[in-house]
């Protein structure tokens, strides 16, 4: 049997809960979204070094596609921290210590952004064999962090976070910074969180976009999610999405 990926492991302790009903459905969503960061981060390394020395129309195109997954990141973060994770520690004070540990890992997160950023661009530029040995190994070590933030941030917190928070508060976080991007990025990357996810979740998280979003996506994300897929990932099928 295959053990989920988002299972607490030896030592680790979830956050108390504090007394009431469930308000929201933030885990369910939250899984959803990490599933996708899994995803891009793990794939990101070998994707610098599928770039050959020189080629800079390559590292160009992934460079501004790992840019793109760099952005969310942070946005997705940038959201917690405004909106959930103080609502968390001021509703339920028991769960403070769970709320500095996440928040020490968003901070690690993005000095680590902080770092590919610079060192992304000058790669774009040049597809320097050095530079890009340099990117995959930052790319491998934010991929490291992230697969300890994104299991712990759900199974510890979330269940807690549903507690507390209300469904219009939940999705406020979730949609935190959404107007920043460019609308063909989010309908392409409508169909990567929709690939990076099992059926049912797909489902359910379509049956929650607004309308016009998805006909959006029928129209044209769709289409450009499998372009971009083949195009980062030569002779691979593309993942099934809705």
């Amino acid at each position: 049997m295959t053990t989920d990926f988002f299972s607490m492991q030896p030592g680790e302790t979830a956050a108390p809960l504090p007394p009431g009903p469930v308000l929201c459905t933030g885990t369910a969503a939250m899984r959803r979204i990490h599933r996708f960061f899994l995803w891009a981060y793990g794939e990101a390394p070998g994707l610098v070094r599928s770039v050959r020395a020189g080629d800079t129309a390559r590292a160009a195109y992934v460079g501004e596609v790992l840019g793109n997954f760099d952005k969310v990141l942070h946005i997705h973060h940038e959201g917690e921290d405004l909106l959930m994770y103080p609502q968390l520690k001021e509703r339920a004070p028991a769960c403070a210590l769970h709320v500095g540990l996440m928040l020490e890992q968003h901070r690690q997160v993005t000095q680590r952004l902080d770092a590919i950023g610079p060192v992304r661009l000058r790669w774009m530029e040049t597809a320097d064999e050095d530079t890009g040995a340099e990117l995959a190994a930052l790319y491998e070590d934010l991929s490291a962090i992230l697969n300890v933030h994104l299991r712990r941030e759900v199974t510890e917190v979330m269940p807690a976070v549903d507690r507390v928070l209300t469904e219009k508060e939940a999705a406020a976080v979730g949609q935190h910074g959404v107007k920043q991007f460019d609308k063909k990025f989010m309908v392409s990357y409508l169909g990567m969180v929709l690939a990076t996810n099992p059926p049912a979740d797909r489902a359910e998280l379509f049956k929650e976009i607004p309308p016009p979003v998805r006909l959006a996506y029928r129209l044209v994300g769709r289409r450009l999610y499998r372009k971009q897929y083949s195009t980062l990932f030569p002779g691979r099928p593309v993942p099934e999405t809705l």
